[in-house]
């Protein structure tokens, strides 16, 4: 058997866990979680640095707290990402594929991040989409059932204009987008914001420490949203991205995700700038919705004064591409899918900084168990970031690793190295070197001053897979 090293993180870990230990033992409550996941959100937003968009109340989280601006996820698709983080296992070409992924059937054996606070003594529970099947580790994870607005399962359809139903596309879903004058409970977002605040209000009057997973859908497609949020933005000023076309030398196998079509796209071409001005709008219009929610949950959260003993995560389940390259959605390996708005506060922690540290969705899991003071369990393929949340600049990760069907890709402070190994195009790579072109406009595998750089990436590659399978 091989001897394992003992790291510096390892001892950090344990002292915190030990640290938390004495002063639940002492009577200090553990710390409450609001663990916030919002489907395909990119770190497009005013506290990444983006003008055009308003989200005043997640900027306004990020100023509290912690800001990760290299946090990637693990798999592209919602909900092999969400059954990733959720059990802190990595996925493979076997677990966690597609959008339909079952936690409790790839890893059967792997406990939840919900069932460890469950069992840690926590009153648990799941508000609007958090695990993509609510039946996924049901029993096990959550104090009560998991609830959503629809019952059993997500109608992403849930249109609130007639007029969006009037002419069907092929795959029998309605206009890609919609914006009626209607209140922001009319959608199913508006009553996950309900229920959780209504969940905190019970919490309030109970004496265990509670971890609730609160997740929106919006901006998941079709843009549907009150008007209010439309207005917030003229269609005309809104600047589209300065890459419309397929990257330089890439590999057949990089595609872009074919979502979008499965909607009527109200006789729009795809290839027109109508087209693409409404599809940001529509992003836009659905991501401030979403702010205005979360800003919701938020502000009760401080107003049942619950806010000084309470972690809260905000956090994207994957990216997203907005017209770059042409693509629209995620479901490839290129930065912009695989990049994820994460941000942390720590009540206990007053340090409020960004930071540039490299970081997995497979180390959020042990995170929130080393602030809660539980032990997490041997599953665990992340690592957890603790010191991060009060230092801007900390060593962490080289890499991080992410794959999706045939491409497998790591990414360091510099570099983005992707591997195809599929049977329909074979063995094909790419390489974008962000230094020079961090829009990913050409790849630069072939380029021999790059060799070396491949050579290395290649080797990281193949210890991320390694990861992934032990």
């Amino acid at each position: 058997m091989k001897k394992r090293t003992i790291k510096w993180s390892d001892f950090l870990m344990l002292f915190l866990i030990v640290i938390g230990n004495i002063s639940i033992s002492n009577g200090q409550k553990q710390p409450n979680v609001v663990f916030i996941m919002v489907d395909d959100l990119r770190p497009e937003l005013g506290c990444y640095g983006s003008p055009q968009i308003k989200t005043p109340n997640i900027d306004k989280l990020a100023s509290q707290g912690t800001l990760f601006n290299n946090a990637y996820c693990n798999i592209p698709v919602c909900g092999a990402s969400r059954a990733s983080l959720l059990t802190g296992i990595l996925p493979t070409k076997e677990r966690f594929v597609q959008f339909d992924a079952y936690a409790s059937k790839d890893v059967p054996d792997a406990k939840t991040l919900p069932q460890v606070f469950k069992e840690a003594g926590y009153q648990t529970f799941s508000i609007g989409k958090v695990f993509h099947h609510p039946d996924d580790a049901n029993d096990r994870s959550w104090s009560e059932p998991a609830w959503l607005n629809q019952g059993e399962k997500y109608d992403f359809m849930l249109s609130k204009d007639p007029i969006s139903a009037l002419t069907l596309s092929k795959a029998n879903r309605g206009r890609i987008y919609e914006m009626p004058d209607v209140k922001d409970d009319a959608y199913n977002d508006g009553q996950t914001a309900l229920k959780t605040i209504e969940q905190l209000r019970n919490q309030k009057k109970n004496n265990q420490p509670f971890f609730i997973a609160c997740g929106f859908v919006r901006p998941h497609l079709p843009f549907y949203a009150p008007k209010k949020y439309w207005d917030l933005y003229n269609r005309d000023s809104i600047t589209e991205a300065n890459n419309n076309f397929r990257p330089k030398n890439a590999p057949a196998s990089l595609n872009g995700s074919g979502e979008f079509r499965n909607y009527y796209l109200d006789n729009l071409n795809p290839k027109s700038e109508e087209f693409r001005k409404m599809m940001k709008h529509g992003y836009y219009a659905s991501v401030s919705y979403t702010d205005k929610l979360i800003g919701d949950v938020l502000q009760e959260l401080k107003n049942l004064n619950l806010d000084e003993n309470t972690i809260v995560v905000l956090w994207g389940d994957h990216g997203w591409n907005l017209g770059e390259h042409t693509f629209w959605g995620k479901h490839n390996m290129m930065k912009l899918a695989l990049k994820v708005p994460l941000i942390i506060k720590v009540p206990a922690n007053k340090n409020v900084n960004k930071t540039s540290a490299i970081v997995e969705s497979a180390d959020i899991f042990p995170t929130l168990c080393s602030l809660a003071g539980i032990i997490p369990p041997k599953q665990i393929q992340g690592k957890s970031f603790t010191e991060l949340l009060s230092k801007k600049e900390e060593p962490f990760r080289e890499y991080a690793y992410s794959r999706f069907l045939d491409g497998d890709t790591v990414i360091n402070d510099r570099y983005a190295y992707t591997h195809y190994s599929g049977k329909k195009h074979g063995e094909e790579v790419m390489l974008f070197d962000h230094l020079s072109d961090p829009d990913e406009n050409e790849n630069v595998v072939m380029k021999p001053e790059y060799k070396e750089v491949v050579k290395e990436m290649e080797e990281w590659l193949k210890a991320s897979q390694d990861r992934a399978l032990k």
